[in-house]
């Protein structure tokens, strides 16, 4: 599948097989996370990997009750380390949210690639995750995601976005 496709067809999987994911092809996701740009190479992103059932079901609880989550054989929390770096002007400290966004977005595209769903978690009681999975002051959580082989045929072309002409403007809004 070529790389165009994989982005036309990723989609936010909310139903998961429980079959296990080979560690190879888990590596393969993982490292096309590690690997994705960081502004001036700071890498603050750090994943957790969350396979025990209960610790799945608690995380799910705490992304308001999100219960599908804990039915993907992994749940990976995507952080970020506030490394005290303002990248300058309004960006200040979202600089940490834009890294780790990269990130996961690579994780979701090579997880795409090698035929497995992911979905996108922003909704969560972030004081209570981090307390959770027992992260240090200068850590957040960022997003999270399920990862397995989902149920079903969810991979299909994209229905209902803006035409290119409203997406797109030359050199001005408007």
């Amino acid at each position: 599948m070529d790389f165009y496709e994989i982005v036309r067809t990723r989609r936010s999987v909310r139903a998961y097989q429980p079959s296990v994911i080979p560690e190879e092809v888990l590596e393969r996701v993982l490292d096309a996370a590690r690997i994705a740009p960081s502004g001036s190479n700071r890498q603050p992103t750090r994943l957790i990997l969350i396979r025990d059932e209960e610790r799945k079901r608690r995380v799910a609880e705490l992304c308001h009750g999100q219960t599908f989550i804990a039915t993907a054989p992994v749940v990976i929390a995507a952080c970020g380390r506030d490394i005290q770096y303002n990248r300058g002007e309004w960006m200040g400290r979202c600089s940490v949210i834009v890294d780790v966004a990269i990130a996961v977005d690579h994780l979701t595209l090579a997880a795409r690639a090698e035929g497995l769903g992911t979905c996108w978690i922003g909704s969560f009681d972030g004081p209570a995750l981090k307390q959770f999975l027992g992260l240090p002051e200068d850590v957040e959580v960022v997003a999270l995601t399920p990862l397995g082989y989902p149920q079903g045929d969810p991979f299909r072309p994209p229905e209902g976005r803006i035409p290119r002409e409203e997406f797109v403007m030359e050199e001005k809004w408007g």
